[in-house]
């Protein structure tokens, strides 16, 4: 081992006398602390050198007492140095006796100023080390314990000689030690500190609670740089982990509400709404999640349940995050399912309070579950905590939200409970804005194709095809509308108007110029003075326009007759040549009055189509209507497809999925007559 540098700190100097009291040897650290080369010094009388005349006789006598007694002395007197200058020494002198039994006295001397320093600063250091509240321990090289004081006993709850020539591992088995024995070699091997690194674990202390602490590493060297180990402070900051988890635990609460806030209700689709609530829970909050509603609220009617009363349940999402065996026992979404009273969602749908079970055990399954054969599936799937807490909205309980844990080891705790309440509460509000919505949407769509008319394929000389599409983003009725209607000699009228505006004046308002169609079309009036009937009509109805075409085809003459109210021309399709927009005169709106309206006859050949088609098909906010113009033509134009697959293709083609407004299709080809 290289030495060690605390004797050249004190610089001791050592001089031997003989029995005379003359010097006989000198050490080159006498030299430095004296002031006297060894050649002036040796063979002269130590104390006549060395002291002043005031102290010579007190010093001879000490000398004599060594000599005679052979008990050592030790105490600081002042010597005087060479240049004159005096000096506080510390002296440990003893006698010494060589093999021919003559008698030497060896003197160690050191600078007293030197030796207090060192002692104050050991004294200090043995005073803060015993008395700090802060854990200190020095380790040596091979990694055990040289020493510890009180405070890292208290913390590791071990006493301080049982840490002694153990490692850390040998004292805290229950602490992960690899990565701290990991951390102190490298202080060791690379004399770089690590400050406050952080480790969690359990010690003999707390043997039943995690804690946590914030060490320290230092290198340990001496003056000359030898390593003599690490030392180590350590600070239990459990309570400030503590606080650090709770606070992540908040932001990360913040931001799945903030989450859930952008990513529920994009739709007013109820299912949609539904995946969107199921899909922020997992796996955030949970590694299985169910959004139930009772099947009477997506009904449109009020339910509460009583004591004894199952209920019956509508799946609308199931999430699951790698747990197929949790995900078959769920039911499937659209399936409705009745759970008996003592079901704890039945419970939570009831009551209206959350159902909480942090450790789930094999009797709690069977309440969780809709079935024993559910209930084996979650035993499988490693459900350990159940969690349903119900969405209210606007007073009434919609149903519940369903959180199932199996791969987080961790139950459901009370901030839990509270983030889901919150997700829970402000997704209620979109589902029921998304159940009136689908409710209401359902009753516009009925009435508006209670409105509409049902036409054989086949009338008279034409076979016919048609559609209705309401809107994508609104639950208003519209006022597009067709009509197929049978006329006497085997001819028909062909009717596609669209009312401005939307919602039940619309409706109503297309109802009436539908009846008026049919009755004005079955006195057979020219097309012109029929749109002239229909004007007038129009204009008598409070601020309500339509546009309009109207067709009369005769199979005969193979022909077609068409007036227009200000509607987008109909295409004409014939075999071996392009569509085309017919060049009609657009006449002006139904509803403004004073304008004449014009026939226009056209050719209509076997085998020949007949386009109608209201403005939602083709018009768009970001695209030039020629355009879109040119895009249904160039669809016409392509192969030869039966009527049905040619309305299908028009709709999934330029429909956009966001149009707020509804579409009408009519698309009729002449037929040879029997």
């Amino acid at each position: 081992m290289r030495p060690s540098g605390l004797l050249d700190v004190l610089g001791v100097a050592s001089i031997v006398l003989d029995a005379e009291g003359r010097i006989v040897l000198w050490s080159p650290q006498a030299e430095e602390l004296f002031g006297y080369p060894a050649p002036e010094a040796l063979g002269q009388y130590a104390a006549r050198i060395m002291v002043h005349e005031r102290h010579f006789d007190l010093v001879v006598k000490l000398f004599a007492d060594v000599m005679a007694t052979g008990e050592g002395w030790a105490g600081a007197f002042p010597v005087r140095r060479r240049d004159g200058t005096t000096r506080l020494v510390e002296f440990r002198n003893m006698r010494l006796l060589d093999d021919r039994g003559d008698v030497y006295a060896l003197g160690l001397a050191a600078d007293q100023s030197t030796v207090l320093r060192l002692e104050q600063d050991v004294a200090l250091s043995t005073r803060m080390v015993a008395q700090s509240p802060i854990g200190l321990a020095v380790l040596d090289p091979e990694l055990r314990y040289v020493s510890v004081n009180p405070a890292l006993e208290r913390l590791n709850g071990v006493p301080a000689a049982e840490h002694i020539g153990r490692r850390v591992s040998d004292v805290l088995p229950a602490l992960d030690a690899a990565p701290v024995e990991a951390a102190l070699r490298q202080v060791l091997e690379t004399g770089r500190p690590l400050i406050d690194r952080q480790w969690i674990g359990r010690s003999p202390a707390h043997p039943d609670e995690e804690h946590a602490w914030a060490a320290s590493l230092y290198r340990l060297e001496d003056t000359v740089g030898n390593v003599l180990g690490v030392a180590c402070s350590v600070v239990d900051v459990t309570e400030q982990y503590r606080a650090g988890v709770e606070a992540e635990a908040a932001r990360r609460r913040l931001a799945l509400i903030a989450d859930a806030s952008a990513r529920i209700g994009t739709t007013l689709d109820l299912e949609r709404t539904a995946c969107e609530l199921a899909e922020v829970a997992v796996p955030e909050l949970a590694d299985v999640a169910a959004v139930d509603l009772l099947e009477s609220v997506v009904e449109g009617r009020s339910c509460r349940l009583g004591p004894a009363e199952p209920a019956t349940i509508r799946a609308l999402a199931v999430r699951a995050d790698d747990s197929p065996d949790a995900l078959a026992a769920a039911d499937p979404p659209g399936k409705v399912a009745r759970y008996q009273p003592d079901r704890l969602v039945t419970e939570c749908v009831r009551t209206g309070d959350p159902v909480v079970v942090p450790e789930v055990g094999d009797e709690d399954l069977p309440r969780i579950a809709r079935s024993p054969q559910a209930a084996a599936l979650l035993a499988r799937a490693g459900v350990h905590s159940y969690l349903a807490v119900p969405l209210i909205a606007r007073g009434e309980v919609l149903g519940a939200l369903d959180l199932k844990r199996t791969r987080n080891p961790l139950p459901f705790s009370p901030d839990d409970l509270l983030l889901a309440r919150e997700l829970a509460a402000r997704a209620a509000v979109q589902i029921d804005n998304a159940r009136w919505y689908q409710n209401a949407r359902e009753t516009a769509l009925t009435l508006q194709r209670s409105l509409l008319p049902s036409h054989p394929p086949v009338t008279g000389g034409l076979e016919v095809a048609s559609r209705y599409q309401p809107a994508g983003a609104t639950s208003e009725v519209g006022g597009d509308w067709f009509d197929v209607i049978p006329l006497d000699g085997e001819r028909t009228a062909l009717v596609v108007g669209d009312v401005m505006g939307s919602g039940i004046t619309a409706a109503a308002t297309m109802g009436r110029l539908r009846t008026a169609t049919n009755t004005l079309a079955s006195l057979s009036l020219e097309p012109e003075r029929l749109l002239d009937h229909l004007d007038r009509i129009v204009s008598g109805l409070d601020q309500a326009f339509a546009t309009c075409v109207y067709a009369v085809h005769d199979p005969h003459l193979r022909q077609c007759r068409i007036t227009n109210a200000g509607h987008l021309p109909p295409i004409r399709v014939r075999a071996g040549r392009p569509p085309e927009l017919l060049d009609l005169p657009t006449g002006a709106p139904l509803g403004v009055g004073g304008v004449a309206f014009s026939t226009t006859t056209v050719g209509l050949e076997p085998g020949d189509r007949l386009v109608f088609y209201t403005d939602g098909l083709v018009e768009t906010r970001r695209d030039p209507l020629d355009e879109r113009l040119d895009r249904l033509l160039a669809l016409l134009d392509g192969p030869d497809r039966p009527l049905e697959e040619v309305c299908d293709l028009l709709l999934r083609t330029l429909r956009e999925p966001d149009n707020s407004d509804d579409v009408a299709l009519l698309i009729a080809c002449a037929r040879e007559l029997p």
